[in-house]
Parts: structure tokens; sequence; C-alpha cells
């Protein structure tokens, strides 16, 4: 779940965030679905590397019902 601007503070703890490889995986078509609408694409899968957890990470994902996008943002 998300909060008013759409982020999830406190996904991971600063302890638990270790350089590896991450995966986030968004339901999108169950939120489609509690809106009434059909989609393409059940869920969305982003994965990641991560170097330096000293950094901060916004992963954006950028949605509709047959497309969606993602880039490593600041």
């Amino acid at each position: 779940n998300t909060n008013e601007d759409r982020c999830c503070p406190g996904l991971i703890t600063s302890d638990a965030f270790t350089p590896g490889m991450y995966k986030i995986r968004f339901e999108t078509g169950q939120y489609w679905e509690s809106l009434g609408q059909s989609s393409f694409y059940p869920y969305v899968e982003i994965v990641f590397t991560v170097s330096d957890a000293d950094q901060s990470f916004h992963v954006p994902l950028l949605v509709s019902r047959y497309s969606y996008s993602t880039y490593r943002g600041s």
C-alpha cells in the first residue's frame, strides 16, 4: 500500500537494506479490478541491484491498464 504521496515509506528497514538484488512486485491486476477495470498485466515485477545501501532509492512505477514504465529516480 502507498501513502498520500503514492510512496511506500518503511518498506524495508535501513538495517535490512544491504547491497544485493531486490525485487518489488506490484499487484496491478488487483488494483484495476478494485476500480472495476480489466488489465492486461496481472502484476508487475521490478528487479534492481543495489551496490551502495547508503544511497536513497526512488523506484517509480507509472502504470496504466495496458502499459507500464519504471526508472531509477532521485
